[in-house]
C-alpha cells in the first residue's frame, strides 16, 4: 500500500541519486517530498515552461511489473481527464530509460492529516466546510466514471490560501475498465474500506461516498469509527459493525450531522448517495442550515459538562470551620487536612444528604446543557419557513427554473453564463445555493446559465479525408457543420485543408465545426496552347499527360484542341490528363499554312510575354491580328500562341494567358 501522498513535509534524510538530474530534457529533479510504496514524490522544474511542478516516479523494481506499470499509467490518464480547481491536476505521463514517471500540480502546503492531527477534532461548520471541495472533486471524478478508491485525509492536500485540493488517483480506475482490479485484491486504506471492497475488492462510486463518511466521522471526533490490533480486524468490522453516530462520542452534534455519516456509511451501496454530487447536496444542506456560531456553541456546551461533571463533591465543614475536598471515589485525597483529627473522615448521614444534592445539581447541569442542544435542534428544524433548491434544476430551462423556484417563493437572480459538461447550452448550468439546499423563503438563488460546454482543443485533421476528419473531431466531442470546397495546390483533392476555428483552437463542443475540403487543383484551360508548353505545365502540377494527336483543317499544328478534364476541374497530384492535339505539320520557314494554301497574307507574330495585358492587347491589335485573353493571372502576359518570331495570317486570332 502506497504511503500517503505528502506535499508538506521534505525528505532529505537520504542522498537520492535522482535529485539534479533531468528527466526526458525536461523536467529537472530539485527535492524529494515524500517515498512510498509504489513511487517517490519530487519537486522539479519544468525546464521549458519554466514552472514548479511535482514528479512521481515508480520505483524502479515495479517498473518490470507489468501490472505496476499499467495502473501507474492509468493515474495519468484518469487524473488528465480530470480539470477541476479541487484536484490535483496531472500534466504529462513520461518515461525516461527505467524510469517510468508522472508531472504533476505542485501544491505547497499540507495534508488535512497534518491539520486534524493538530487540531485533535474539528468543529461541524469546520469539518463540513472542509468536506464540500473534497465532495465536488470527487463528484468531477464520478460525473468522468472514475473511482478514487483511496479517499483519506492523507490525500487531501490544504495550500496556504485554504483551498483544497483531492490527490493520488493512483487508485482510480474507469468503471468500464473496473474489471482489470485482480481477484482478492483489496485496493486502498483499511480504515476507509467500504464493506463491498473487503469482500470482493470491488468498488464503485458509492464505495468513495463510504469513505467520505468515514472521513467525515474521523473530522468531527478525532478518531476513525472502526479500530483494531490489525488491519484484518479492522477490515471485519467494516463488514459486520456500523459506524456509530459522530454524536456518541461528541455531545451536542446535531441529528443531521450525525445523518450525514450513518446514510453515507450504511452497510448497503444502495442506501447510500448514489454519487458524491448527491452527498455533495446533502452535506451543503446541513451546512447552510447550521448557525454560524455553532462550533463555538457545541464548544461551549462540552465545556460546560465536562467541568460540572469533574468537578469534586463538596464536603460539610470540618471541625476546625474548614471544609474537606473529596475525590470522585468518595474518599478524602492525600494531604488535604481531615475534618476531625484521628485519619480519615466518615461519611455521616448529612454527608450523604449533600452528596445526593451535589449529584442533582449535576444531573440538573447535564439536563440543562442537553435542553440548549435540544433547542438548537428544535431551531433548525422549525425556525422559518423552508424551502429547498429543486433537485433537477441543473439542465433545466431558465425560464422553467426561474417560474419553480419564484412559485416557492424565493427571489431569482441570473449569474453570469458558465461553461458546463452536465447542462446543454442556454439551459442552467449551476445555482447558489446548490441543488437539494434547503432556504429561507425570501432567500435569493441564483442561477447560472450554460453557455456550452467546457472548451477544448479543435484537433488537427488537416490532410485527412473528410470521413477520417468527421470521426476525429466525434472522437473530442465535436460536430461538423458546414463543409466549405476549395481549390488547392498543396492538398490532393478530398483532403482537408484547415478548419473553421483553426486547430488548436479552445472552442466549445457546442459549437460545430467548419471543415474546409480541397477540391484539388483547378484545371487550367489549355485548349489553343502550343502543345508541349501545355504539358510542361501540366507535368509542374505532379499531373500524368497523355497526348492523342490528330488532323484538324483550320487550326495551327501541334496545338491543344481538346483536354479532359475540362478547364476548371479539380485536379490533385498524380491525376492522368489527356491531350488532343492537332497533329498536321503545315510549317514551312516561318509561315504557317492553316488550310495548305501557301498564298495567304501572313505578318510576323508580335512577342508580347512579359507586357501588362492591355499593352499587349493593344500591340497585337496593332500589328493587324485579333486578341484572345484565355486566363489572366497576375498583371502580365505569362504565354502567348502562336509565339513570337512565326508569321500568321493577317486578322487571325492571338491567345495570350497570365
Amino acid at each position: 500500500m502506497e504511503k500517503p501522498f505528502k506535499l508538506a513535509l521534505m525528505d532529505t534524510t537520504v542522498a537520492d541519486p535522482l535529485v539534479g538530474r533531468v528527466l526526458d530534457g525536461r523536467y529537472r529533479i530539485e527535492s524529494r517530498i515524500a517515498r512510498g510504496g509504489m513511487a517517490t514524490v519530487y519537486v522539479a522544474r519544468d525546464i521549458r515552461l519554466d514552472r514548479e511542478i511535482a514528479i512521481k516516479v515508480m520505483h524502479a523494481h515495479l517498473a518490470a511489473d507489468e501490472d505496476f506499470v499499467q495502473r501507474f499509467i492509468g493515474e495519468a490518464k484518469a487524473a488528465a481527464a480530470l480539470s477541476h480547481p479541487n484536484v490535483v491536476a496531472v500534466y504529462d505521463q513520461r518515461t525516461d530509460g527505467e524510469h517510468v514517471f508522472l508531472v504533476m500540480e505542485y501544491v505547497p502546503g499540507r495534508t488535512l492529516r497534518e491539520l486534524l492531527t493538530e487540531r485533535g477534532r474539528l468543529g461541524p461548520r469546520a469539518a463540513l466546510e472542509i468536506m464540500q471541495p473534497v465532495l465536488a472533486a470527487l463528484g468531477a471524478a464520478h460525473r468522468a466514471g472514475l473511482v478514487h478508491r483511496d479517499v483519506k485525509p492523507e490525500n487531501v492536500l490544504i495550500t496556504a490560501d485554504g483551498q483544497a485540493k483531492v490527490a493520488d488517483f493512483g487508485l482510480a480506475r474507469a468503471e468500464s475498465a473496473s474489471k482489470m482490479t485482480k481477484t482478492g485484491l483489496i485496493i486502498g486504506t483499511v480504515g476507509y474500506l467500504a464493506p463491498e471492497q473487503v469482500l470482493s475488492g470491488n468498488a464503485d462510486v458509492r464505495s468513495d461516498v463510504y469513505a467520505a463518511g468515514v472521513m467525515l466521522f474521523e473530522l468531527l471526533t478525532g478518531y476513525l469509527p472502526h479500530q483494531g490490533e490489525s488491519p484484518l480486524a479492522v477490515a471485519y468490522k467494516h463488514v459486520n459493525e456500523a459506524v456509530p453516530a459522530p454524536s456518541t462520542a461528541v455531545p451536542g452534534l446535531p441529528p443531521q450531522v450525525d445523518a450525514l455519516v450513518t446514510r453515507a456509511t450504511a452497510h448497503d451501496p444502495a442506501g447510500r448517495p448514489a454519487d458524491a454530487s448527491a452527498y455533495l447536496a446533502a452535506v451543503a444542506e446541513v451546512y447552510n442550515g447550521l448557525p454560524r456560531d455553532f462550533d463555538e456553541r457545541v464548544a461551549e456546551a462540552s465545556r460546560n459538562v465536562t467541568a460540572v461533571l469533574e468537578a469534586p463533591p463538596m464536603a460539610p465543614p470540618a471541625a476546625d470551620g474548614r471544609t474537606a475536598v473529596f475525590d470522585a471515589a468518595g474518599t478524602m485525597p492525600a494531604g488535604v487536612p481531615a475534618g476531625r483529627p484521628g485519619g480519615a473522615p466518615q461519611r455521616t448521614a448529612a454527608d450523604k444528604a449533600i452528596g445526593a444534592i451535589t449529584g442533582k445539581y449535576v444531573l440538573i447541569a447535564i439536563g440543562a446543557v442537553a435542553a440548549v442542544i435540544l433547542g438548537w435542534a428544535v431551531w433548525y428544524q422549525t425556525s422559518g419557513q423552508y424551502e429547498h433548491v429543486p433537485d433537477g434544476i441543473v439542465g433545466m430551462k431558465l425560464a422553467t427554473a426561474t417560474k419553480q423556484l419564484e412559485d416557492k417563493g424565493l427571489t431569482v437572480r441570473r449569474g453570469a453564463s458558465v461553461f458546463s459538461d452536465r447542462a446543454a447550452k442556454g439551459t442552467v448550468a449551476k445555482s447558489d445555493p446548490l441543488p437539494g439546499t434547503r432556504i429561507a423563503q425570501g432567500r435569493t438563488v441564483t442561477l447560472f446559465p450554460s453557455k456550452g460546454r467546457t472548451p477544448r482543443e479543435v484537433p488537427d485533421v488537416q490532410g485527412k479525408t473528410e470521413d477520417e476528419a468527421r470521426q476525429a473531431l466525434r472522437d473530442k466531442g465535436f460536430s461538423v457543420g458546414e463543409v466549405a470546397r476549395q481549390g488547392s495546390q498543396s492538398v490532393d483533392k478530398g483532403k482537408v485543408i484547415r478548419t473553421r476555428p483553426v486547430a488548436g483552437t479552445k472552442v466549445s463542443p457546442d459549437e460545430p465545426v467548419v471543415l474546409v475540403v480541397s477540391t484539388g487543383m483547378s484545371m487550367p484551360d489549355l485548349r489553343g496552347m502550343n502543345a508541349d508548353q501545355a504539358k510542361t505545365r501540366l507535368e509542374s502540377m505532379g499531373l500524368d499527360v497523355k497526348v492523342d494527336k490528330r488532323d484538324e483543317q483550320g487550326k495551327p499544328p501541334n496545338t491543344v484542341l481538346e483536354q479532359t478534364p475540362a478547364p476548371g476541374t479539380g485536379v490533385s497530384n498524380g491525376d492522368e490528363v489527356r491531350l488532343v492535339v492537332n497533329k498536321k505539320d503545315c510549317l514551312i520557314g516561318n509561315y504557317f499554312c492553316d488550310d495548305g494554301n501557301q498564298d495567304q497574307d501572313k505578318i510576323p507574330v508580335p512577342g508580347v510575354i512579359g507586357q501588362p495585358f492591355d499593352q499587349a492587347a493593344q500591340a497585337i491589335q496593332s500589328s493587324g491580328f485579333r486578341v484572345k485573353v484565355r486566363s489572366r493571372f497576375g498583371g502580365t502576359v505569362a504565354g502567348q500562341f502562336p509565339l513570337p518570331g512565326f508569321s500568321a495570317p493577317r486578322g487571325s486570332e492571338i491567345t495570350i494567358w497570365g
